[in-house]
């Protein structure tokens, strides 16, 4: 255990933007072999849309790099945090770090961002997209992802998880960030029993139907506990969804100027 993460602790970036190649061209390529919808796009051009924004988050996140190790540095100076409390197993302190993140930093997060309002128009850039593959992962506000990167830094501090813990859960974030967004069709019975522990591609497409009450469902990251526990797990025909959003211009969905501004729009009208 301790070998594996030390791995963890010393990856470099080139090892991490490695692992996200690794798995955009991984899922790119089940999305050719086995494809859950056959969109007729110039997909070459719809993915370019969305790496664009992925190349806004990286920018953001040579800062974000910078305040994330400073944390560290100082958890690891002081000892604050839950886990810096109590004596526990290295698995068992994994295992609550993985808890922690995949519930605070991902599910409420998510949930926070459909339920306020503000919140809910920054989040309307990832939910826009009407064909949505692997690069939808990626497609981001810059605003959202700046507050969802300083939860997950809350969750840190609070919980006083370690670098090497803190790593290993955003490796297979990236993984599941390609993995459920993948236009990828999967056996119904493997995708339907895998989701009674993990959001699954099926699973998390229902989230991106173009209306509710389906948007407002499967918020889980990683784990599909959550939605199960708090009642916003669905699981239907997944050949009934239609992506997109019905409250904006959906032939917009690759105009980045039109989309970067949809917090400010206020032609959009939302309930939340």
């Amino acid at each position: 255990m301790e070998d594996f993460l030390s791995f963890f602790e010393s990856l470099s970036t080139i090892q991490k933007l490695s692992w996200v190649f690794i798995c955009l061209v991984f899922f790119w390529t089940l999305e050719v072999i086995i494809p859950l919808f056959r969109h007729n796009y110039k997909k070459l051009r719809h993915d370019g849309i969305n790496l664009v924004f992925f190349s806004f988050l990286m920018v953001i996140n040579v800062v974000i790099g910078i305040i994330t190790v400073s944390v560290f540095y100082w958890l690891n100076q002081s000892q604050f945090g839950i886990l810096n409390w109590v004596v526990l197993p290295v698995w068992a302190e994994l295992l609550i770090a993985f808890v922690a993140l995949d519930l605070v930093s991902q599910y409420c997060a998510h949930y926070m961002l459909h339920r306020i309002k503000w919140m809910w128009k920054l989040h309307m850039l990832h939910h826009s997209d009407t064909k949505v593959d692997a690069t939808t992962g990626t497609r981001q506000h810059p605003v959202e992802y700046i507050l969802r990167e300083g939860l997950a830094i809350s969750t840190v501090v609070i919980f006083g998880i370690p670098v090497a813990y803190y790593l290993f859960y955003r490796m297979v974030t990236i993984f599941f960030a390609y993995w459920t967004h993948a236009n990828i069709q999967l056996p119904l019975w493997l995708d339907k029993t895998l989701s009674l522990i993990i959001i699954t591609p099926n699973a998390h497409k229902f989230h991106h139907h173009f209306e509710r009450p389906w948007t407002d469902t499967n918020f889980g990251n990683v784990l599909s506990i959550w939605d199960r526990i708090f009642g916003t797990f669905v699981y239907e025909n997944p050949k009934d969804i239609k992506y997109g959003l019905d409250v904006v211009d959906e032939t917009r969905d690759e105009d980045i100027g039109y989309q970067l501004g949809l917090p400010l729009n206020k032609s959009i009208k939302t309930d939340y």
